[in-house]
């Protein structure tokens, strides 16, 4: 009977001691909110468009009227070549992505120190409530800290991602201007021009 009820109080202690304080723990981290991001957008300054313009010299005695009809028809083509348009708008009013945590800064630290010490409190035994309070603030206000910490850095990998994206579509659009300027150059050169 004594083993038997030496038993029973190890098996409260481990309750007590590890098994509440675990669960007091997880729920402290379930009450971290979830990562929640907004973009907001940024003026920025506005790329200059691709340099497209040729310049063309007439080595064939070309008229000036020959000249732009040459010059309209090279644009066609080159532009049919290419997909690239140099008049028509190719980049969207430019406007810089930041991306940020939508809680305010110290929001996880403080949801977490309460919802710490609440549970802290809960789980500890009778004499020692003020103490599992602080405990549980602590480990609550280090959860929390951790969390936003994590939550920053997705906003910093978030960031570099449409940055990334942002370089790649100026490049892509500059590799269509180039591409643009050499189908020109090719057109107006089978007709007799000096190009530049």
């Amino acid at each position: 009977m004594a083993t038997n009820n030496h038993t029973e109080q190890w098996r409260l202690a481990v309750i007590k001691r590890v098994l509440l304080p675990a669960l007091a723990l997880a729920g402290l981290a379930a009450c971290v909110p979830p990562a929640r991001y907004a973009e907001v957008p940024v003026a920025a300054e506005q790329p200059p468009p691709p340099p497209t313009r040729v310049y063309f010299y007439p080595t064939a005695g070309q008229s000036p009227e020959q000249q732009d009809r040459d010059g309209y028809e090279c644009y066609l083509w080159a532009k049919k070549q290419t997909g690239y348009d140099p008049s028509a708008p190719n980049l969207a009013p430019h406007t810089r992505v930041a991306v940020v945590p939508e809680s305010p800064p110290g929001a996880g630290t403080a949801v977490g120190a309460v919802t710490g010490a609440i549970l802290g409190a809960a789980v500890a035994s009778h004499g020692n409530k003020p103490a599992g309070a602080l405990v549980g603030a602590l480990a609550g206000g280090m959860l929390g800290t951790a969390a936003e910490a994590a939550q920053q850095e997705e906003a910093y990998r978030l960031q570099e991602h449409y940055d990334r994206q942002s370089g790649q579509r100026l490049a892509f659009i500059e590799r269509q201007a180039a591409d643009y300027r050499r189908a020109m150059t090719a057109c107006l050169e089978g007709r007799g021009y000096s190009v530049r």
